[in-house]
């Protein structure tokens, strides 16, 4: 084991110092191996490696531009990333084999650097519930599913999961599909092994807030399983019930403490009363996660909130060199090893803008003077531009990144937000213009009656488990007409139907979101938004644009008071697996 810090701790010092020579060599290989795929031939770069005529040449992509003939390696799965495009669906990313080996690289690097602020890890286990999500094949017969289920199903997580057993979550229950029999079965599992946890937690801190509630609705059928050391007819899967029953045995001490415990009026600090070796919580915080934040100090009794990876289905970018830092402070080294990283100048506009600050446009010249990793400055925003080993070539991923300070001479980031996401409360992320046309669909539904939205924002509202988004319409309506209740939630499931895939999926098949809420307030309620916008927090009344997006508690409550009715989707969007052009080819 100290053979191999060394070793970790000379690579990151090797290349967060030899940031610009490694880059170079990146690009070399990627342009290297790649020569002969048609995308490079087209733009006679096949036999050039030479960074100033690849950025003369390529330009920057949008996803809709086709990626699987840019890359020379065969590819063995197409990756679903969490954020769609423009026409609701899924982007495709495509991968291979050699891709898991670098991310399981920047994986061990990452639980190296906790290692040394936690050095007795390595004597208790993690409670980090893991989860897949349904896959589906493309008409060639490639499987699609997302990263973390490609990862979790792939044998270099697999082989070293069951060596190092880390984890007090059996491998089966990781894989069970059934969403409610994995979280039971992780759930026993880690109460079973209440005093080895030393760290619990979930990939985003949405998933870790519905076990929570999850746990609270379910702590009383976990007790008896541990009492009786018997399983709850209600987990069915052979595999997952042969795996538990490995771990679970009849413990009355331990199920009488977890009933004395979960039985009391406050389940303020739940993690280290049930689980009191646990020294942090592992769980990406940043971005929309970090509206989460409270409700985790509340659970985890203010322990360590340690965001370790900056990641994504396209690339593995980086890890946090400071994992005791405050999640307001949380910022990544970008490994310079993962792929070829440039960046676009993000110029802030000065007006007012409550929820998302909207980057004025960038004229040609500029677009074409992408900055290298070595030249970022401290201080500016920049939106990441990656070309990576599996195909893609100066690739918009979409994230909006701060220059927060340096290792070495390897630049440290802020993640700020994604561009022009507004919404989000799980891997959803739906950003104005897609919620934009959602409110124009449901708002057909109230032209028989007369009636119209005047106007309409929305929020993200985290107080209820699952999470779920509120819009806030004020609405024009005839003296003499009626709106039945029915049409509202109508419009409410319209709305739904109208978002993408992802969102819809969160809803039907993960009920990681709860059902859309219409509020719909006072006449004259967006008359008072503007004037409070305008006097107390100093907005322009020539540039005010309603914010279709409200974050800002002030904001929100004054919405709330003048609310007059609400209404939910009364049913589950509809949703299936895979693509939208796929199912109609089929």
């Amino acid at each position: 084991m100290a053979e191999e810090n060394k070793k970790n701790l000379e690579f990151i010092e090797e290349v967060t110092t030899n940031v610009d020579e490694v880059q170079t060599r990146v690009l070399h290989e990627i342009l290297t191996r790649n020569a002969n795929v048609e995308y490079l031939q087209r733009l006679n770069l096949n036999s050039r490696t030479n960074k100033e005529e690849v950025s003369h040449k390529v330009k920057q992509w949008e996803y809709h531009i086709m990626v699987l003939w840019f890359f020379h390696d065969p590819i063995i799965c197409i990756l679903m990333s969490s954020s769609g495009t423009s026409g609701g669906e899924r982007k495709l990313i495509p991968t291979i084999e050699e891709e898991y080996g670098r991310r399981s690289q920047l994986y061990c690097l990452m639980m190296f650097v906790v290692s040394q602020f936690f050095p007795d890890l390595g004597q208790g286990k993690g409670m980090y519930l893991m989860f897949i999500k349904s896959e589906a094949k493309t008409p060639g017969g490639l499987l699609a599913r997302t990263y973390l289920t490609s990862f979790y199903k792939n044998s270099h997580f697999s082989s070293s999961y069951n060596h190092v057993s880390q984890y007090t979550s059996p491998i089966e229950a990781i894989l069970c599909l059934d969403s409610y029999q994995s979280m039971y079965s992780q759930m026993l599992c880690g109460l079973c092994h209440n005093r080895v946890v030393v760290h619990v937690g979930s990939v985003f801190a949405s998933a870790f807030i519905r076990a929570m509630r999850f746990l609270e609705d379910h702590w009383s059928l976990l007790c008896n399983d541990i009492r009786t050391g018997t399983i709850n007819n209600k987990i069915t899967d052979p595999k997952v019930i042969d795996a538990v029953m490995e771990i679970l045995k009849p413990d009355s001490e331990l199920a009488d403490f977890i009933e004395a415990e979960c039985s009391k009026d406050s389940w303020q600090g739940i993690i280290t009363r049930l689980w009191p070796n646990t020294k942090y919580v592992d769980l990406v915080v940043t971005g929309a996660m970090s509206q989460y934040i409270p409700m985790l100090d509340y659970y985890c009794n203010s322990l360590p909130l340690v965001s370790t990876k900056y990641a994504s289905s396209e690339c593995f970018f980086g890890i946090n060199l400071n994992p005791l830092c405050k999640p307001s402070e949380v910022s990544y080294t970008l490994i310079p090893t993962m792929g070829y990283f440039e960046f676009l100048p993000i110029h802030r506009s000065n007006e007012f803008i409550d929820s998302i600050s909207i980057p004025t446009p960038l004229n040609e010249k500029d677009e074409q003077q992408l900055i290298d990793l070595v030249d970022v400055k401290i201080g500016q925003e920049y939106e990441l531009i990656v070309t990576t080993y599996s195909g893609l070539y100066r690739y918009r991923v979409g994230d909006v990144l701060r220059v927060a300070g340096y290792k070495n001479n390897a630049p440290q980031f802020n993640f700020i937000r994604r561009e022009n996401v507004i919404l989000s409360i799980d891997f959803d992320k739906t950003n104005d213009f897609d919620l934009q046309i959602a409110v124009n669909n449901a708002a057909n539904n109230l032209m028989p009656f007369d009636a119209r939205v005047v106007d309409y924002t929305s929020y993200a509202d985290t107080a209820t488990i699952p999470g779920h988004y509120v819009l806030f319409w004020e609405l024009s309506i005839n003296a003499s007409a009626t709106i039945p209740p029915s049409i509202l939630q109508d419009c409410c499931l319209t709305i739904e139907e109208s978002l993408d895939s992802v969102y819809r999926q969160g809803r039907t098949s993960d009920k990681s979101i709860g059902p859309l809420e219409i509020r719909i307030v006072e006449t004259g309620t967006f008359d008072k938004l503007m004037d409070y916008c305008c006097t107390s927090l100093g907005a322009s009344i020539s540039q005010y644009k309603t914010p279709r997006c409200v974050k800002f508690a002030p904001l929100v409550e004054l919405l709330n008071s003048r609310v007059v009715s609400s209404y939910f989707s009364p049913v589950c969007p509809k949703w299936v697996p895979g693509s939208k052009q796929w199912n109609n080819t089929n």
